[in-house]
């Protein structure tokens, strides 16, 4: 299921967090013997060792209370919440559990910055979370977080390669997504209209090319046979 722009928004201003702090975040970790996917995993090293924090970001009522598993299985575990959101439901955060809230930057505030921000808006530590031992071997975390962090690169580089890096299969799916909003009365907002404009303008281009050829060669063959 695709992102909506707001979980989007969480995750990019948590990865901005922690890589301030030092730490390395990445998304959608799948943990061992069937407990759940951790929606974002951070791994801290520090002259203590190494701490994992589990982040599991909620950006509605109805997401709070999915049935999908909660897996909070690190040495710190938080649910990542819009401020409206934390207020509705912070009387059902299970206790050892804490809570970064966050907010959007104002048009005002990014109108007004010199340099772009390196996240849409702001989290705060809401309620501190309380330290518990890892819930599974710390190095099948490691192993999993390493997978996923690998998983992340080949998107990285999949996606500076390119379309030629999708399958046939794969960029007619994208195809199909795309005209589900196609625009009927905006021909030049639609990939497929620009697409075969393009095309059409490239084959008429190659074929009036040919077209000029056989001509001058015709002209050619025609003086020839006058005997110029």
């Amino acid at each position: 299921m695709s992102k909506t722009a707001l979980t989007l928004d969480l995750e990019r201003t948590l990865y901005a967090y922690w890589e301030e702090l030092g730490a390395v975040a990445v998304e959608e970790v799948t943990m061992p013997d069937d407990q759940g996917i951790v929606d974002t995993l951070v791994r801290q090293q520090d002259e203590t060792g190494t701490t994992w924090r589990c982040f599991e970001l909620k950006v509605t009522k109805a997401d709070f209370h999915s049935s999908a598993a909660l897996s909070f299985v690190g040495h710190y575990n938080y649910f990542v919440l819009p401020t409206k959101l934390y207020q509705q439901v912070t009387s059902e955060i299970p206790a050892g559990i804490g809570v970064m809230t966050y907010a959007p930057y104002t048009a005002a505030l990014m109108a007004a910055t010199l340099l772009p921000p390196a996240a849409p808006g702001q989290l705060t530590v809401a309620r501190k979370p309380t330290r518990q031992a890892l819930q599974v071997p710390e190095a099948a975390l490691c192993d999993r977080f390493i997978a996923s962090l690998n998983r992340e690169v080949q998107k990285a580089k999949r996606a500076a390669r390119g379309p030629r890096a999708f399958s046939d299969d794969e960029l007619m799916r994208e195809l199909r997504r795309r005209g589900s909003d196609y625009a009927v009365y905006d021909p030049a907002a639609n990939l497929y209209d620009r697409f075969f404009g393009e095309l059409s303008d490239t084959t008429v281009a190659t074929l009036q090319e040919e077209v000029d050829a056989l001509a001058a060669e015709l002209a050619l063959a025609k003086l020839k046979a006058a005997g110029a």
